[in-house]
């Protein structure tokens, strides 16, 4: 790779947090999706303490790329470094680090480095992914020093639950109801709207109207990863609705000897600013979580039951 010309690109911010929850949250990639806007889905494929590969979607312009990734965790040294193992085009190589550095005060200054190739160096790839790299970093960094602005308050904000919904119906026609989503409007009463755009096999774009449990309506617009081997459907919100800044999930299917196991996995980020705005004055973000955690509960739920209810049927119909 002598004959390409490496190319670096720096990103920095400073954050009202100590170095630890910087590192802390860089390190745990695998819940990037509620922290980095950019980042869709994560998969941690293997981790022996300090070295792990990662597989990973992001939005990048317009686009949504993958690859595999292999890091390095240097907790004594506050750096995590990085390797793309397979570029996503037009990258030839990719790599660089995450540095954090204590400053005065609980202050920390965080670094973020790449340096990466193209093929042919020709200029408008060089441009491209500079602009790309510029704008997730940027993205990145921005939602970092914000979520570690309220590091004492963090626990309070993230909420991770499931729904399971044990039934005897075929595995595959359900899946059938969750990957084709357009046809929504038509199968669930709370969905108004449904725009789904699938240029990539498995990859989808969705923008849907919905209304809430309260008799409100919202707007939301999501990128989904579609695993139909393995009955997974994985998704991140990039437009949230109320009380969110961050919401991703993941409906899967897992048979049994019984049936099959349907589940609605949602991890949330709530948006502290909001709460009294939506729920009124004095709701503290644990009610504003029990809230949320019942609504989307319910709303994954009533998915799940619809979509047993059309499985069953089509097997009628055939």
């Amino acid at each position: 790779m002598s004959d390409a010309r490496v190319h670096r690109t720096v990103h920095e911010v400073t954050a009202e947090a100590p170095a630890g929850v910087l590192y802390g949250l860089i390190a745990d990639a695998t819940r990037w999706p509620l922290f980095f806007p950019p980042c869709v889905h994560v998969e941690q494929l293997d981790f022996d303490g300090t070295r792990e590969r990662l597989r990973m979607w992001a939005t990048a312009g317009d686009t949504v790329k993958s690859w595999v990734s292999s890091r390095r965790l240097d907790v004594q040294r506050l750096r995590v470094e990085f390797t793309m193992d397979v570029p996503a085009a037009p990258a030839r190589s990719m790599n660089g680090v995450w540095t954090v550095e204590p400053l005065a005060g609980d202050r920390s200054r965080v670094t973020l480095e790449h340096f990466f190739t193209v093929e042919g160096d020709a200029p408008a790839d060089v441009a491209w992914i500079e602009d790309v790299t510029a704008a997730n970093s940027s993205s990145q960094l921005d939602r970092l020093a914000e979520i570690a602005r309220r590091w004492t308050r963090l626990d309070d904000l993230v909420w991770s639950f499931e729904d399971t919904l044990h039934v005897n119906a075929p595995a595959e026609l359900i899946f059938d109801f969750l990957y084709q989503a357009d046809d929504w409007p038509a199968e669930l009463p709370h969905v108004t709207r449904l725009d789904l755009v699938e240029d990539e096999p498995g990859v989808q774009l969705m923008s849907m109207g919905s209304m809430s449990i309260d008799g409100g309506t919202h707007n939301t617009e999501s990128v989904r990863i579609c695993f139909p081997g393995a009955q997974r459907i994985v998704y991140k919100q990039t437009r949230t609705s109320p009380l969110l800044t961050a919401h991703s999930g993941e409906w899967s299917i897992e048979p049994d000897a019984t049936g099959v196991n349907l589940t609605a996995r949602h991890h949330v980020l709530l948006d502290e600013d909001s709460i009294e705005r939506v729920l009124g004055e004095g709701t503290d973000a644990v009610a504003a979580g029990h809230h949320l955690r019942d609504a989307l509960g319910q709303a994954g739920l009533s998915v799940l039951r619809y979509a047993t209810q059309y499985a069953l049927g089509a097997v009628r119909v055939l």
